[in-house]
């Protein structure tokens, strides 16, 4: 869940705000006069995303699937979904 803090409000409570965000999982956009300038999302939300980044030049979902630590057991569903596919289209399917 997200919500909305003004700079004002944020600022005169950034311990709390910092607080909820990492215990609670809780997402925090910061805005200036009803704009969002930018977000506090938790520590691993930021490594997730900065993962994703990385495999952003992958053309596969399974490339992007070895990405994810600890995800490792869903490469071969990824390999299933795309042999399915391949035999069902009946035309090479690319796993790189």
């Amino acid at each position: 869940m997200s919500r909305t803090l003004s700079v004002a409000e944020a600022k005169s409570s950034f311990s709390a705000v910092v607080d909820r965000v990492a215990s609670e999982r809780d997402r925090v956009i910061i805005s200036r006069r009803g704009k969002p300038l930018a977000a506090l999302i938790p520590l691993e939300e930021l490594e997730e995303l900065e993962r994703l980044r990385a495999a952003q030049g992958a053309e596969s979902l399974a490339a992007v699937a070895g990405q994810w630590e600890g995800f490792e057991e869903i490469v071969p569903f990824v390999e299933d979904a795309y042999a399915s596919r391949q035999r069902t289209a009946g035309r090479s399917v690319s796993l790189e």
